[in-house]
């Protein structure tokens, strides 16, 4: 069982939350907390694999409770679940080491497969949260960033810089493999690849540099 904690100021929200991840049968919501400083202790006190925290809470924000967790619950995987994409709350989720970004409004079997890959070590963006976050991000560049991007991409072949464009539209595997003619586990190794080349820590990264290229999909 995926043992998960979830942490909303509000009842009804976590309710809800605890409502989807059960429905799931290899899914526990074992520990909830009303603020980011309970999150944290019950992190440390409980055997918890995934914490998902909402940013906007009391006492702690989710945020400061994501950089907390990582001292002091190192082996808790966090998802950051909030409605705000703004760019420095983006930034500081990534930087803190989040397993993934999530907004509010993500449909419910997105929710249970982001709670699986944190589970299993991998991140995650849903495709929804990507685009929003990479329009948030992505703001008429500077031409030295743009620069920047094009020279990092210069490595890239063809079909990486396809694949790349589309992760710039917050495509997800499946959906770039259905465009491009190609398999998902095919999309996944190119996307792997593409990450290495640019040293990208994940898919967003590699996004906002697609746009700060100027990196657009084929109309093919």
């Amino acid at each position: 069982m995926i043992r998960v904690l979830v942490a909303d100021d509000e009842p009804l929200i976590r309710a809800g939350i605890r409502m989807i991840l059960t429905s799931a049968e290899d899914i526990d919501v074992v520990a909830e907390a009303r603020d980011g400083r309970e999150a944290v202790e019950t992190a440390r006190s409980t055997a918890v694999d995934v914490a998902l925290l909402d940013i906007q809470m009391p006492v702690l924000d989710g945020l400061a409770a994501l950089a907390e967790m990582a001292r002091a619950a190192p082996r808790v995987r966090v998802l950051i679940l909030t409605t705000f994409g703004e760019r420095d709350n983006v930034l500081r989720a990534l930087g803190h080491g989040s397993a993934g970004f999530l907004l509010k409004d993500s449909a419910p079997q997105e929710l249970i497969h982001a709670v699986r890959a944190a589970a299993a070590g991998n991140a995650y963006l849903s495709p929804a949260a990507t685009r929003h976050v990479v329009d948030t991000l992505a703001s008429p560049a500077a031409t030295v960033r743009g620069e920047e991007a094009r020279r990092r991409l210069a490595g890239l072949t063809e079909r990486e810089r396809e694949v790349l464009a589309l992760l710039g539209e917050g495509l997800s595997n499946a959906d770039a493999g259905a465009r491009l003619h190609m398999s998902e586990a095919t999309v996944k190794t190119y996307v792997s690849r593409i990450l290495t080349k640019l040293d990208c820590d994940n898919r967003v990264q590699a996004a906002l540099l697609a746009r700060d290229a100027g990196l657009e999909p084929s109309a093919g």
